[in-house]
């Protein structure tokens, strides 16, 4: 048996950077990732990278007028192929920068717990166990897989990780799910040219968001030529000689509809993955919803093992993975002044076209709160900006607190979003009244000159 200072099972974002922030104090290290093709993890080639570079080719598509759905096809392709470039090569970067380290062991198999202290890992040659006195769990989300009948092992049937792989262009497109992972694919799918039909089960879409951002974010992809059916429950999905019929309830009528398409994706969500852990064998406790049960120094419920990343449920970002990262080095070299509990508040993006960034509370969650707030909003064509890049769509709201003048949320869906909601972030983490950004000289034609306007309340 191999002995380690550390085990990681999981080549994620926390994971690695943990990985070369423990070899530098000499630690040795044993970093354990089942597929050759998940090296740096998920966002490098399953998620943020690889969906970010398509959406920008998809964009660049928009520009080319009056092409043929074979011209758009031959664009996807090389869309297809410039994404692959991109993940391919940050794959290997990040394999060699542990490998290449005296300190860390890139082991290439699966990861299974045989004891609180001891891992086993199945490689394609052999099986073997390795210990060490710290482990940390950075294994990621998987699609969730609904139970509707025609979906397994059907080849036109995808999820986010599989759809980026097919290299044809489907002309009709069918997304089961509205929430972000949905939109997104929809609005890059639309972008390339693909007729997309997005089914949500729910009477509205992204229900996290206030009504009025979510009606305005699904007009505007209604222009992009996205259909939204609502209510509706898929039954089933049964293959012809070129295309998929998929049949789903409406659940306020109870009819049942059929739709034919060439590629059905599923974005019905993502859980952890902890199935092939055998958590139980470490002592290691998960929720009802299968993510592993951590304390404010993500800690499990074996103090020596710790989570990071999607793994332990929450917000699925990147960001908040390698935030993690910082939260256990404080914990083990610094003086503990990082934790889950003092990290709010958290911004996220969603990529459609223009992009939704949040941050904070919405309208209806102040409401709830029977806070004291004062809303502003306006739509995005009052931005000098906007009309020089020719994006005139979307709206900004912002909600502060009149009695402190704090801000309490930010909801920014407009061009360029993802960069500006920083700023809110940063304000809103320093404690700033909401006079900072109001009165904030910023540069111009900016897109953050508009927080000028959309943080002057009357109190």
């Amino acid at each position: 048996m191999k002995e380690f200072d550390a085990i990681i099972i999981g080549f994620g974002k926390g994971g690695k950077t943990l990985a070369t922030e423990l070899a530098q104090h000499d630690w040795k290290v044993a970093m354990i990732e089942r597929s050759d093709k998940m090296y740096g993890g998920t966002c490098i080639n399953i998620g943020c990278i690889p969906t970010k570079a398509l959406i920008h080719q998809a964009e660049l598509a928009t520009l080319k007028k009056g092409l043929s759905f074979e011209e758009r096809k031959a664009d996807y392709r090389k869309a297809i192929a410039f994404k692959n470039n991109v993940t391919d090569k940050l794959r290997q970067k990040n394999y060699d920068n542990l490998a290449g380290n005296p300190n860390i062991t890139v082991y290439t198999g699966e990861g299974q717990f045989v004891s609180p202290e001891i891992v086993r890992v199945t490689t394609k040659e052999e099986t073997f166990e390795l210990t060490a006195k710290h482990i940390f769990i950075n294994t990621g989300a998987e699609t969730v897989i609904p139970p509707i009948s025609g979906i397994q092992d059907n080849p036109k049937v995808f999820t986010s990780t599989t759809i980026m792989e097919l290299e044809e262009l489907p002309r009709q497109l069918i997304i089961v799910g509205g929430g972000y992972i949905g939109l997104e694919f929809a609005s890059m799918y639309a972008s390339f040219g693909a007729e997309v039909t997005v089914l949500e089960g729910f009477s509205a879409l992204i229900p996290r968001e206030d009504r009025d951002i979510a009606a305005n974010v699904q007009e505007v992809l209604e222009k992009k030529g996205i259909r939204f059916i609502l209510n509706a429950n898929v039954q089933s999905v049964t293959n012809g000689e070129k295309e998929a019929t998929l049949t789903y309830k409406d659940t306020a009528s109870g009819e049942l509809n059929t739709l034919q398409a060439d590629a059905i994706l599923l974005a019905t969500g993502r859980k952890p993955n902890t199935e092939s852990l055998n958590l139980k064998a470490a002592g290691v406790e998960v929720n009802e919803r299968g993510a592993i049960i951590v304390d404010e120094y993500l800690k499990t419920t074996t103090p020596h093992i710790r989570a990071i990343g999607d793994v332990k449920g929450g917000l699925q970002f990147t960001y908040v993975s390698l935030d993690d990262y910082r939260i256990i080095r404080e914990d083990l070299f610094g003086n503990r002044d990082r934790a889950t509990t003092n990290r709010e508040p958290i911004s996220y993006s969603v990529f459609i076209e223009p992009p939704l960034s949040r941050i904070g509370m919405n309208e209806e969650e102040a409401r709830k709160k029977n806070l004291n707030f004062k809303v502003n909003k306006f739509t995005v064509s009052s931005i000098p900006r906007v009309h020089t890049i020719g994006k005139t769509e979307g709206m900004l709201k912002a909600i502060i607190d009149a009695d402190t003048k704090k801000i309490l949320g930010c909801t920014l869906f407009c061009p360029e979003s993802s960069e500006i909601i920083n700023i809110v972030a940063i304000a809103m983490k320093t404690g700033q009244d909401y006079t900072f950004l109001r009165d904030f000289i910023f540069t111009h034609p900016s897109m953050s000159e508009s927080f000028n306007d959309l943080f002057r309340f009357k109190l």
